[in-house]
């Protein structure tokens, strides 16, 4: 099971538009910092380009938050390169696009498909040690909502820096949170329906 995983560092080849350069990149250059890493099937694809820039919609949020992003397909280093510059939905992609081509990162975050050689849409919440708080993995066909990935980013955060507490369903920023206390158990409606 990945939750909970400490990820191994495996250096991969990433193209990082903020430098206009393919550079080398480990899991653990992030280490001290919050990661969403998106995985998807392919570059010039359709569902594809959507789900990329939704990333590039919610990065500069994460970076307010002090999280980092990075993208992952098996496609080369210079597709991607080739792929952020004709597709429109992608120009305001900054964060590193990263190429798995060997499938090692792929592998170890459980996402590959041996058939056909490509990654499923998994995103992946990776606290500042390394170890994977939350996955969201599907099939191809229908892209995912980013917003959610950054409301339960703030959730595992918040719990982070107020321990004895936890963060009910639909949980955002400002919300009632839920103690962790023998005298509110069997009460929780109640408690979460009491004005402050």
């Amino acid at each position: 099971m990945i939750i909970g995983k400490k990820i191994e560092d495996i250096e991969v080849k990433a193209y990082v538009p903020e430098n206009g350069a393919i550079e080398g990149l480990k899991i653990s250059d992030y280490r001290g910092k919050w990661l969403v890493v998106l995985f998807y099937p392919a570059d010039f694809t359709f569902v594809c380009p959507t789900e990329l820039r939704d990333l590039a919609e919610i990065h500069p949020k994460l970076k307010e938050v002090g999280a980092e992003a990075i993208s992952v397909s098996t496609d080369s280093a210079f597709s991607h390169v080739a792929w952020r510059d004709m597709e429109g939905l992608l120009q305001n992609v900054t964060f590193p696009m990263v190429s798995d081509q060997l499938g090692k990162l792929s592998r170890q975050f459980e996402v590959y498909d041996d058939t056909s050689g490509k990654a499923l849409r998994g995103v992946f919440l990776l606290d500042p040690e390394g170890i994977v708080k939350a996955v969201d993995i599907t099939m191809y066909d229908v892209g995912r909502n980013l917003d959610e990935i950054l409301r339960r980013l703030k959730a595992y955060q918040y719990v982070e820096l107020h321990p004895g507490v936890q963060c009910p369903a639909r949980w955002d920023e400002g919300d009632k949170v839920i103690p962790v206390s023998l005298d509110i158990l069997g009460k929780v409606g109640k408690h979460l329906s009491e004005e402050e």
